[in-house]
């Protein structure tokens, strides 16, 4: 029986709020360690929970092309998460969430190129709004209290976001060959092992007392995608597209808990304006929007 579309929202609700608590968890253990060493930890604990889980389901090795998707996917979600989790240790974590809602704006562009997608007016001026969302959100950077490196970690943060962008239109493929355990599965284990080349020079060994927060943050990723599948797969996508900037709301809370992060009148107007600028593009766009809510396992 499929269920309701009240309970498709709730399970998207949780989803949402349980990432923005995995990423103040990961936050405050890369103040401490960096981004690199906190996220192979987490990638680490992330494998090992996951490996039982897809064990239990008594799976069948992918087909070679399935597991070159995942590949590609776990790459660029690697390059993504590191340039996230870098970013957020040096900006406030409502700021960097607002500058990823660009996202799917840059996933409409990739569209067009690669997929040969047509942009219609009302998603060229979605596109615009975002844009001009970001630009709010930086320039009220300019002279705030913010670290020297702030900059630096803004750059990083749109670099994840275009990362994101390529990963969204590569969910697209993947949705269709594989599950939700599946892919958390690869996912973990081929972007451990990317992080584990340079591992001999980077890594380092986690203070006794930060293990509890690794594992925690391994725990709420997975759930989170978990509940996200769970919703897309019973709700339109349409439905359930607003709760995604929910986020922004979570990662406002978070921040000023654990980080006494001001959320600065500029952000919520740029957010406001990029949040518009999605849900215009998406309206013109329907089968692009249905894939771009695809849950990564950052």
């Amino acid at each position: 029986m499929r269920a309701s579309v009240p309970a498709a929202l709730l399970a998207a609700c949780a989803g949402i709020a349980l990432y923005s608590i995995m990423d103040a968890v990961m936050k405050q253990v890369s103040l401490v360690t960096g981004a690199y060493v906190a996220l192979f930890w987490r990638l680490s604990a992330g494998a090992a929970i996951m490996t039982p889980l897809f064990a239990f389901t008594r799976p069948r090795m992918p087909a070679r092309r399935v597991l070159a998707i995942h590949a590609i996917r776990s790459a660029i979600i690697a390059v993504m998460a590191i340039a996230f989790f870098w970013g957020i240790v040096r900006v406030p974590l409502a700021e960097a969430i607002a500058l990823t809602f660009i996202a799917p704006l840059i996933a409409l562009a990739l569209a067009a190129v690669f997929l040969k997608e047509k942009i219609g007016a009302r998603s060229l001026l979605g596109s615009l709004l975002g844009l001009a969302g970001v630009g709010i959100i930086l320039a009220g950077q300019l002279g705030a209290p913010h670290r020297p490196d702030s900059a630096l970690g803004m750059a990083a943060v749109l670099t994840s976001a275009v990362f994101y962008a390529v990963n969204l239109v590569i969910a697209r493929h993947q949705a269709q060959h594989a599950g939700p355990i599946e892919i958390a599965f690869f996912q973990n284990w081929m972007i451990l092992a990317l992080f584990a080349l340079p591992a001999p020079w980077l890594l380092a060994p986690l203070a006794p007392g930060q293990w509890w927060m690794v594992i925690l943050a391994a725990g709420l990723a997975i759930v989170s995608l978990l509940l996200l599948s769970w919703a897309y797969a019973r709700a339109e996508a349409q439905v359930l597209l607003t709760v995604e900037y929910t986020a922004f709301v979570w990662a406002g809370i978070m921040g000023w808990l654990f980080f006494r992060e001001p959320l600065a009148l500029v952000t919520v107007a740029g957010t406001l304006l990029i949040v518009a600028g999605c849900w215009m593009a998406a309206r013109n766009q329907p089968g692009l929007a249905e894939h771009e809510v695809e849950p990564a396992l950052s």
